[in-house]
């Protein structure tokens, strides 16, 4: 079987085509046009119609070569160019109607899933991806990927704004002379780290293990240094030396004395730059880095089935990022779990009643641990914060809709309830908007059976009574006057939405 990925990046749109050779994967064919998307994304916040031409025009060509190639699945991805376009929309509905092809754009998330399931089958029999921790990163040319995993679990994404064509982009706005403009490369890309180090969990690294498909030009620049088979090791002291080889030379002169394409030469400085601050911010002496690309990753997906375990699912993977965010922001970790487990009892029992699929639990579940992260801010309405802080953060593999649904979820937590006067509620689509309603009718249940924060629900049973009312029995211990009060208080919208009652019996 042969498979096919386009890959629409901030500089180049590839098309990559493999098929099954045993336990590994043929390329029949690689081909990649240059075609600097980015460059309009970023100085212009949009996609010229230039551009979209242009694609329209690649994408036909390509689309010509999978028929020729008897593609069976094909599979077409954007990333941060796209992602970030004000008219990204524009742009992918206009891509469909004239090729027919259906772009998917990928946030931070979305790429690592590729790229760790990726490394857990290539190197699995000499690296073993989840029993590290690892921080794992890719340099586009919009910019830096970041992620840090805990033994195959993800903790953090996080996307940062200097990728290579970005950073030429900020050089060639500067000017200044070749000095100034090294340095204010650093400063810029320093800058950034600093925020990095503030955002990544506080776990030993093992590793730092960076995806780069061209890293073999750096052999260019240490003639002595062996390449390896699965890994390029680079030290410390050899990215110093090549930080000083780099000094003072136009992309020019690197591009002639070393025998590397104009266009990498250009992003080498930036590019061992960020590689001596990760050696940095991780404390380690060397750094790995992989020669793989992310249309191989996917490629690899869609020809090997590659899935991560149960284990590492999306579900667990969401759970863990949230986990950590809990501990990021001091949140009280016990009453979210708790309060996220009672959310999952209630969901399973409740569904039907509330015509819910089983794939909404995971929107519930996650706005449960996060519903209390406005706290940081500030204790006083705190919903209102947390919908402000969820709707920002970048959640493994979820879109911004979805995203914007779980940050009102965990918002009407409390005493309001969804109305379309509020900003991110109104903006959503009416079915979003009424499995909000759904969903934080639970939640409002889940919460006030724990607002004392002291886990007394130990077990609840359900009872459907014979008028259609439903019966939650709650095993409890201690006093449970503070909880039996929120319940009544927060069942209101549950009632309203179902037509029935429900009601409170308290066991010991």
């Amino acid at each position: 079987m042969r498979a096919g990925v386009i890959d629409i990046g901030s500089d180049t749109i590839r098309l990559l085509i493999g098929e099954e050779a045993g336990q590994s994967i043929h390329i029949v064919e690689s081909l990649q046009n240059t075609l600097p998307i980015g460059r309009s994304t970023f100085l212009k916040g949009r996609i010229s119609q230039d551009m979209i031409n242009q694609t329209i025009g690649i994408l036909e060509k390509y689309k010509e070569i999978l028929k020729q190639y008897e593609v069976q699945k094909i599979k077409a991805v954007a990333t941060t160019a796209v992602r970030e376009a004000g008219n990204k929309n524009i742009f992918l509905d206009t891509i469909k109607r004239k090729t027919g092809l259906e772009i998917e754009v990928l946030n931070v998330g979305d790429v690592v899933f590729y790229i760790d399931s990726y490394l857990s089958f290539s190197l699995e029999k000499t690296y073993p991806v989840h029993e590290k921790n690892l921080l794992i990163a890719e340099l586009g040319g919009g910019s830096l990927d970041v992620s840090v995993m805990r033994k195959g679990f993800t903790l953090m994404n996080v996307g940062l704004s200097i990728g290579t064509m970005r950073l030429q982009q900020l050089l060639n706005q500067i000017g200044g002379s070749r000095e100034e403009s090294s340095e204010a490369l650093k400063e810029c890309i320093e800058n950034e780290f600093v925020y990095l180090s503030k955002s990544i969990p506080r776990i030993q690294l093992d590793d730092v293990v960076l995806i780069n498909e061209n890293y073999f030009y750096f052999q260019n620049l240490l003639p002595e240094k062996k390449a390896a088979l699965d890994f390029f090791q680079l030290t410390k002291a050899e990215t110093q030396n090549i930080l000083k080889e780099l000094s003072g030379k136009s992309p020019e002169t690197i591009s002639t004395n070393y025998k590397i394409p104009l266009a990498i030469a250009e992003t080498l400085e930036a590019y061992a730059t960020i590689l001596q601050q990760f050696l940095v911010l991780a404390s380690k002496n060397y750094i790995y880095i992989l020669q793989t690309s992310l249309s191989e990753a996917i490629l690899a997906s869609l020809l090997s089935g590659l899935e991560v375990s149960k284990k590492y699912d999306k579900a667990n993977q969401l759970i863990a990022v949230a986990t950590n965010l809990c501990h990021r922001y001091n949140l009280d970790l016990n009453h979210a779990k708790h309060v996220a487990q009672l959310s999952e009892k209630l969901f399973a029992y409740l569904k039907g009643h509330l015509g819910l699929q089983d794939q909404d639990s995971l929107y519930l579940i996650l706005a449960a641990y996060l519903h209390d992260i406005g706290i940081f801010v500030n204790n006083r309405s705190h919903h209102k914060h947390s919908e402000y802080i969820i709707s920002s953060l970048n959640l493994f593999r979820l879109t911004d809709e979805e995203i914007k649904m779980i940050a009102c979820i965990a918002r009407y937590h409390r005493k309001a309830t969804p109305a379309k006067t509020h900003f991110l509620y109104g903006s959503l689509p009416s079915e979003s908007q009424i499995l909000i309603q759904k969903l934080s009718s639970i939640l409002r249940i889940a919460n006030a059976l724990d607002s004392t924060h002291r886990q007394k629900v130990k077990n609840v049973e359900f009872e459907v009574e014979g008028t259609g009312d439903i019966m939650i029995k709650a095993h409890v211990q201690d006093n449970f006057l503070v909880e039996r009060v929120d319940f009544f208080e927060k069942k209101d919208l549950f009632e309203e939405i179902t037509g029935n009652k429900i009601r409170l019996l308290l066991k010991e």
